[in-house]
């Protein structure tokens, strides 16, 4: 019963933002409101939510600390010197190196990475991944 309550939450969430019924931020706050009280959880709802906010706030602070800080360093022009870079010519190829080494992009720029001792050592250990 919790499982089909779950996936029918997730769907009708889904469904209000993908139709724009709802704003994502009031679909993810009531839907599931409105399911735990359907699962007859109304009681302890409250309780739940706060100890829910409790586990994730150190990992919410980090990940706006992370943006804040890279999105500064970004700004101020930190990571300019390393995407100037340019490899010698034939090294690498441009658009298979952003598909599979996409996820080493620093701080989610979506230049091309230019680093050559960084790409040979991703190209070496590309095979194990």
């Amino acid at each position: 019963m919790l499982a089909f309550l779950g996936l029918a939450m997730v769907v009708v969430f889904t469904y209000l933002i993908m139709t724009k019924r709802l704003s994502p931020i009031v679909a993810l706050t009531v839907v599931p409101i409105v399911f735990a009280v359907i699962g007859g959880f109304g009681g302890t709802t409250g309780k739940m939510m706060l100890d829910g906010l409790k586990m994730v706030a150190p990992s919410a602070a980090l990940l706006l600390f992370a943006i804040l800080f890279f999105g500064l360093m970004i700004d101020a022009g930190l990571f300019d010197p390393l995407i100037r870079k340019n490899p010698e010519e034939g090294q690498w190829r441009p658009d298979e190196d952003r598909r599979r080494h996409g996820p080493a992009v620093v701080a989610g720029s979506a230049r091309r990475r230019r680093h050559n001792d960084l790409h040979d050592h991703l190209r070496r250990n590309a095979a194990a991944v």
